[in-house]
């Protein structure tokens, strides 16, 4: 079976909709999203709506749990704080109720989900590079864990090199971010898992970045926040 990995929309309706509007026409049998629904971007409700209408399992990021009210944001980046404040204050409350619902992980098949790092989800640690994910291998028991948080797609092995997979090792995967690619690509990225095959593939998606641009500068949230999605950074 085929699935999609989605993830880090934070808030960028344009980028959500391009991209499943690109899932819809492939051989999808479900999407998960790995969160942070929410944060920096313009349409936190509305991702939000489209996330449930569409019955998207979901796992927590920590810009949910932030809006949420259930961590703190005194260790956040000042636009990230910025992004999380104004986010609270226009959520709704099914809305935030549903964020809080959402699970640190959840199990997929032989696939772990979650936001940050199977070793301890609930700290959003980050996973850059190989180094970091030493911790992660010593506990993850499943074939692949699917990650984001970092905004940057990736392909981990237990091995310390192999990059196409291979069923007889583990690997940690970073699907990339819906809303706000980070890798210098502004396109939005996603993955697709294929278990039978056991391959993925990342998908780029070209959405109306410029539009949600204009949203983000509408609020009054920083100009940074805007001028990123143009250039993936």
């Amino acid at each position: 079976m085929k699935i999609a990995l989605i993830s880090d929309i934070h808030g960028n309706l344009e980028a959500l909709l391009a991209v499943l509007a690109q899932i819809d026409v492939m051989n999808i049998g479900g999407i998960y999203c790995l969160g942070d629904i929410v944060g920096y971007g313009a349409n936190p409700n509305e991702c939000i709506e489209v996330i449930r209408s569409r019955n998207i399992p979901s796992v927590a990021g920590n810009h949910d749990k932030a809006v949420a009210g259930e961590i703190s944001i005194d260790h956040f980046s000042d636009v990230a704080r910025r992004g999380v404040e104004w986010t609270r204050s226009r959520i709704i409350t099914e809305n935030r109720e549903f964020l809080s619902s959402l699970p640190y992980q959840r199990q997929v098949e032989q696939a772990l989900l979650v936001h940050s790092s199977p070793d301890a989800p609930e700290t959003f640690r980050y996973l850059f590079d190989q180094e970091d994910t030493w911790e992660s291998f010593n506990v993850l028991k499943s074939s692949v864990c699917f990650v984001g948080h970092t905004h940057r797609p990736a392909i981990f092995c237990e091995d310390g090199d192999t990059q196409i997979l291979d069923p007889r090792k583990r690997y940690i995967i970073n699907v990339g971010s819906v809303g706000q690619p980070r890798d210098g690509n502004w396109r939005s990225c996603f993955a697709v898992f294929d278990s039978e095959q056991f391959s993925v593939n990342f998908i780029r998606v070209e959405y109306d970045a410029e539009a949600a641009r204009q949203k983000i500068l509408n609020t009054g949230l920083p100009k940074k926040l805007a001028d990123r999605l143009l250039a993936g950074i």
